[in-house]
């Protein structure tokens, strides 16, 4: 016989919703596929994020800038990798404004943070002050990468993550919508994992994030939630922890 409380602990417990989360999104998403920024997608990804603020989750974002530039890619044409890196941190810092444009057109107070100093248009990346943004209700865009070439947005993802003590990693993908077992455009028998560790992660060698960044969590116990950034309300159902993407945990 199975008692009220036995039958109480087998359930399967509700999700638990982060009070705080650092949301990757990839500058491809901003341009819509093309090179620039396309208000439409931005206007939309703005929306998500106002109706998670509303629902009481404190969130920071990490902007990419791949509709602009990608210094890796500049390298390969002949450009110093270094000064090619730089000029991708300020096309990472133009799709933190049109962010901030539509978030504030959302109601959301916003406020970016640069690696690089421009105090024209932002301010210095200072952690205690993107806290106490976070705890007054503000969205916190973090542009400008590191501030450092050779570094990644996914791995900046994670640094700024561990320092402002949030809960989750969200990594918005555009093009793929979790983690699989190989690459699913080349491999029709690639499986889409709906859980793995980081060690997983690393000894399989899947690529979905940077190898650095996949460390950096697991070293911390920082759980990363990998998914599509294409589709309805994607980066809402991530957070009320509806079956989305790929869970990776230490």
């Amino acid at each position: 016989m199975v008692t009220e409380q036995a039958a109480r602990v087998d359930e399967p417990a509700p999700p638990v919703r982060p009070r705080r989360v650092v949301l990757k999104l990839s500058g491809e998403v901003f341009g819509g596929g093309q090179v620039g920024v396309d208000p439409d997608v931005v206007q939309g990804l703005a929306r998500q994020i106002a109706a998670v603020i509303r629902h009481g989750v404190q969130v920071a974002v990490v902007v990419g800038g791949g509709n602009f530039f990608r210094g890796a890619e500049l390298q390969k044409r002949g450009m110093d990798r270094s000064r090619a890196d730089y000029m991708g941190m300020l096309g990472t810092v133009m799709n933190c404004l049109a962010l901030q444009d539509f978030l504030e057109k959302e109601g959301i107070e916003t406020r970016v943070q640069t690696a690089i100093t421009m105090a024209q248009v932002a301010e210095p990346y200072i952690p205690l002050r993107a806290i106490r943004h976070l705890e007054k209700g503000r969205v916190v865009i973090f542009g400008a990468g590191a501030g450092m070439p050779y570094f990644s947005t996914d791995t900046v993802t994670a640094q700024r993550a561990l320092e402002i003590h949030a809960d989750l990693v969200l990594m918005s993908k555009n093009g793929v919508d979790g983690v699989y077992t190989a690459d699913p455009r080349t491999d029709p028998a690639a499986r889409k994992l709906d859980t793995i560790t980081f060690a997983g992660v690393l000894q399989q060698g899947l690529r979905v994030a940077d190898q650095a960044a996949f460390s950096l969590c697991q070293e911390n116990d920082l759980p990363m939630l990998v998914f599509g950034a294409q589709g309805d309300d994607t980066i809402v159902r991530a957070v009320r922890g509806e079956k989305i993407g790929t869970l990776i945990t230490a």
